[in-house]
């Protein structure tokens, strides 16, 4: 797991990953002897507010020590003797019956020996005439539980959370992204708890396409457990420079809504792990306000959102809604509700929405509200995702709608089609699994799209006549699929004469790539080298630490040796790299490099293999080192392992691989060159199918052509 960079306080001990991992591990197995508790979703959730505790004392602790040194009054969230650091801190504390009864009860004797209201009691009762931190307690409290009904355990779990240090900035990175992970793990025991979470991939596709900005307002209409809001802070904390950003990030610029008290308790402490002071969430239902009574005052420049879908909502809240658009459909509502939010005039606000797909055809009230939508509301594109997305919760295909608040600017919307891996496609029922989740780099072409637009075989646009003339249905088919059905039954079929013809159509096909590559190459100007250094000077190399075989699965991407797509409960690196074995291909003395692999965001990578991430200020684009380490690796790697029986690359033969490249504004008219063939040539292996065999060296191919010799 990424380390921080943040310096840790000096007087505090340090927690490893490992040992934040451990703690964590070891209060769930205490809590699994617990007779009142079922499963991972009672577990988890008494998990969150215990930490939720022990962090509110570890920062009341720090802002005290600074109203001290700045000479102002400090007032507590929490007094005493309701502090962790009164009932909680002491191992020999308060334990057993005695513990329960002060937790759950409504009037209790207190640590201090006294009697007066419970913990719990006393936390929901907070409040602040200014709507500081004592609110947010409050909120959190009104609708959490305590289900553990033997308090020596729930004794024994408090000792080891008070082992977690809330100070150290280093702690608080790490148990941020072991947060997510106990996320995902709530998510997938509940089987329904899709309708607060949203997978990883899809909320940052659309933080990274709507590209929120420091001093815009953002709001997630249906918040659940803040991964909309946790993304787009850490993107808005990259753009902060100066004080008076970090301070208007801080308050004033990230909004959220979430009804239902066990999504509201994870969403704050999500926020507040990944550094967000003050989360504004309220915790009442987005939908109670009528929305006529909703103005320019109450508008945002940003929304980003998974409303909740398949629900219904009470008779009461629907007489909020335009008489000839109300219906109980939850997404329904929801996106009438995101179009009056957004903010109008000289700068329109923009959504990124998730739907499900009875929301882009259903006639009546559905068609009312799309036909809003594409006239009065600039939708400029509608994304469809394929089955399994939002799996194990939800199988069916979801869409997602980018319009903003403005004018339309041309007369039609774009569609997309994101496809299903190769591997998952080529099955009996096409779809993304559990065990097998769409993962952010498979999004790179859209998002390479999304600011060059052209149509090819996963986008086309659609005039808004058409959409008219179909009713505002905006469930449009991709033109190219009734191809590709054709293309698919002529692979599968018997005849030879078929096949054999389908070989030369795509071998005509292949030749028309290197052509179409050969011209986008002449086009590049010529341009002396660069760079010309050794990646040990231009980049930073370092090995893998997951074991291939023993990294439990989860939400980052794990490269791993071969074809086939991995994930790991955890990630090692964040940035992009190129990622190379370090042990032979196929052993047994002899050296080889099958291949070697790009990857970005956060990811983890095999033991088995080193990243290498140019270093900053280098002008190497990683993309262009890549396709030239791909292009020269039995050059420049295989060539330097060692070894009789376990043949080997070490991590300082690496460091002197020469590299040259040409100024960085050609190196990426050369990956757009390369990437545009990959495009064509994956048309050619969609036409041909299993009759590939003649294409097996199609991308090296590709890469000689795109460099001519090595340096």
């Amino acid at each position: 797991m990424a380390a921080s960079k943040t310096k840790t306080t000096q007087h505090l001990p340090k927690s490893t990953a490992q040992q934040l991992g451990g703690i964590i591990k070891s209060c769930r197995d205490i809590m699994r002897k617990d007779k009142g508790l079922n499963g991972d979703t009672d577990r988890l959730p008494i998990l969150m507010w215990i930490m939720f505790l022990k962090f509110l004392d570890d920062m009341e602790q720090v802002r005290k020590e600074e109203a001290m040194l700045a000479g102002k009054r400090f007032r507590p969230g929490i007094e005493a003797p309701y502090r962790w650091r009164d009932w909680a801190a002491k191992p020999e504390g308060i334990t057993g019956p005695e513990l329960i009864a002060f937790i759950n009860q409504d009037e209790a004797v207190r640590p201090d020996g006294k009697r007066g209201p419970g913990l719990f009691a006393y936390l929901r009762s907070l409040q602040s005439a200014n709507g500081d931190r004592r609110d947010v307690i409050a909120r959190v409290f009104q609708g959490t539980v305590n289900r553990m009904i033997n308090g020596y355990l729930l004794r024994d779990v408090i000792n080891k959370v008070n082992d977690i240090h809330f100070t150290s900035k280093d702690d608080i990175h790490t148990l941020s992204h072991l947060y997510e992970t106990m996320l995902r793990e709530m998510r997938d025991a509940a089987g329904d708890g899709g309708e607060f979470y949203t997978p990883r991939p899809v909320v940052k596709l659309i933080v990274k396409v709507i590209n929120p900005k420091l001093g815009e307002s953002i709001l997630d209409p249906a918040a659940g457990t803040g991964g909309f809001l946790v993304e787009t802070f850490e993107q808005l904390q990259r753009q902060a420079k100066r004080a008076e950003d970090y301070a208007r990030l801080q308050r004033g610029t990230l909004f959220g809504i979430e009804a239902k008290s066990l999504p509201y308790l994870l969403c704050q402490m999500n926020l507040l792990l990944h550094g967000l002071e003050y989360p504004d969430i309220d915790p009442l239902n987005a939908l109670r306000f009528p929305l006529r009574e909703i103005g320019d005052r109450e508008r945002v420049d940003v929304v980003m959102t998974n409303p909740p879908f398949g629900g219904e909502e009470e008779r009461g809240i629907l007489s909020n809604f335009p008489d000839d658009k109300q219906t109980t459909e939850t997404a329904l509502l929801f996106l009438q509700l995101i179009m009056r939010k957004l903010r109008r005039g000289d700068k329109p606000g923009r959504a990124g929405v998730v739907v499900p797909n009875g929301t882009l055809y259903a006639s009546g009230i559905a068609a009312r509200i799309r036909k809003q939508l594409i006239t009065e509301f600039n939708l400029h594109t509608v994304v469809r995702l394929p089955k399994g997305v939002f799996e194990p919760y939800a199988d069916i295909p979801t869409n997602i709608l980018f319009f903003s608040g403005g004018k339309r600017k041309e007369e039609a919307v774009w569609f997309y089609e994101h496809p299903l891996p190769p591997n998952r496609a080529k099955l009996k029922a096409p779809s993304y699994s559990q065990t097998d989740p769409l993962v952010f780099e498979e999004f790179t072409p859209l998002i390479r799209w999304w600011s060059n637009r052209s149509e090819n075989r996963y986008a086309w646009r659609v005039p808004i006549t058409q959409l008219e003339s179909a009713e505002w249905n905006l469930d449009q088919k991709n033109p190219r699929s009734e191809e590709d059905r054709q293309i698919n039954l002529a692979v599968t079929g018997r005849s030879i004469s078929e096949a054999g013809a389908l070989v030369n159509a795509g071998a005509l096909r292949f030749e028309n790539v290197i052509q179409r590559l050969d011209t986008l190459l002449k086009a590049v100007p010529a341009s002396p080298p660069g760079i010309h250094g050794t990646l040990g000077k231009l980049c930073d190399i370092k090995k893998g630490s997951f074991p291939t075989l023993k990294t439990p699965p989860g939400e980052y991407p794990f490269v791993v040796l071969g074809a086939d797509k991995r994930t790991a409960n955890a990630f090692q690196f964040d940035g992009e790299a190129v990622c190379i074995p370090v042990v032979s291909s196929t052993g047994h003395g002899h050296a080889a490099i099958h291949r070697i692999y790009y990857a970005s965001g956060q990811f983890a990578v095999a033991n088995i293999l080193a990243a290498v991430m140019v270093k900053p200020g280098v002008t190497l684009l990683t993309k262009y080192l890549y396709y030239y380490l791909w292009r020269f690796k039995e050059e420049k790697l295989v060539k330097l392992m060692a070894g009789t029986a376990n043949t080997s690359l070490t991590v300082d033969k690496l460091s002197e691989v020469t590299v040259e490249a040409p100024a960085e504004d050609v190196q990426k008219q050369m990956v757009d060159a390369i990437e545009e063939a990959f495009e064509e040539l994956s048309g050619v292996r969609q036409l041909m199918g299993s009759t590939s065999g003649m294409l097996d060296e199609a991308t090296i191919d590709i890469l000689r052509s795109s460099f001519r010799k090595p340096v």
